[in-house]
C-alpha cells in the first residue's frame, strides 16, 4: 500500500468513525481493504465498548473470507488497536494494518476516562510474540491531527 493509498483509506475510516459518533458511538472507524490496496470490501463504525469497529469487522471478514485472502487484505483503522482488537486481527489472519493515531496519543487525551480505559500494550509488541508477521504501518502524520480533533472534542465533552 502506498502512502497515500494509506492516506485516502485512513480519511475514510475516519469519516466512518464521524458516522458512528453521529449515531451516539465512540469515533472509531474501520475498513478492510483488498490485495489491490484499492478496493474496499467491508467497512465498520464502532458499535459498543466491547464490540470495537476493528474487532467487529475482522470477525466478519473472518466469516466472509478465507484465510488466503485475508492475509493479502489491509485492516485500516483510525486509532491503533487495542490488545483486544490486535487479537482478533491476528486470528483472523489480516496480514497487514494500517493505523492513524497511537493508542498512547489517544491515551493522552482521554486520560483514566472510564469509557476508555487503554492498554499501554503497542500492537506491535502484541503481534512480536505471535508467529504471523503482520505488517504494521502507522501512525500516519499526515492524518493523525484528523482524527485527533475528532477524539479530542469528543472525549472533552463527555
Amino acid at each position: 500500500m502506498t502512502p497515500t493509498q494509506a492516506v485516502r483509506h485512513l480519511r475514510a475510516a475516519n469519516a466512518i468513525a464521524l458516522r458512528a459518533l453521529a449515531d451516539g458511538r465512540h469515533p472509531f472507524g474501520a475498513l478492510l481493504v483488498g490485495p489491490d490496496d484499492e478496493t474496499v470490501l467491508l467497512e465498520q463504525g464502532n458499535v459498543d465498548s466491547i464490540n470495537h469497529a476493528e474487532a467487529v469487522l475482522a470477525r466478519e471478514a473472518a466469516h466472509r473470507f478465507d484465510a488466503r485472502t485475508l492475509w493479502r487484505c489491509t485492516l485500516v483503522i483510525t486509532v491503533e488497536p487495542c490488545a483486544m482488537c490486535a487479537g482478533t486481527l491476528y486470528w483472523a489472519h489480516i496480514g497487514r494494518l494500517v493505523y492513524g493515531l497511537e493508542e498512547s496519543a489517544l491515551l493522552a487525551m482521554t486520560g483514566a476516562h472510564p469509557e476508555n480505559p487503554t492498554l499501554a500494550l503497542p500492537c506491535r509488541e502484541l503481534f512480536a510474540r505471535g508467529q504471523k508477521a503482520i505488517e504494521v504501518i502507522g501512525p500516519v502524520a499526515e492524518v493523525a491531527p484528523e482524527i485527533g480533533a475528532l477524539h479530542r472534542d469528543f472525549w472533552s465533552a463527555r
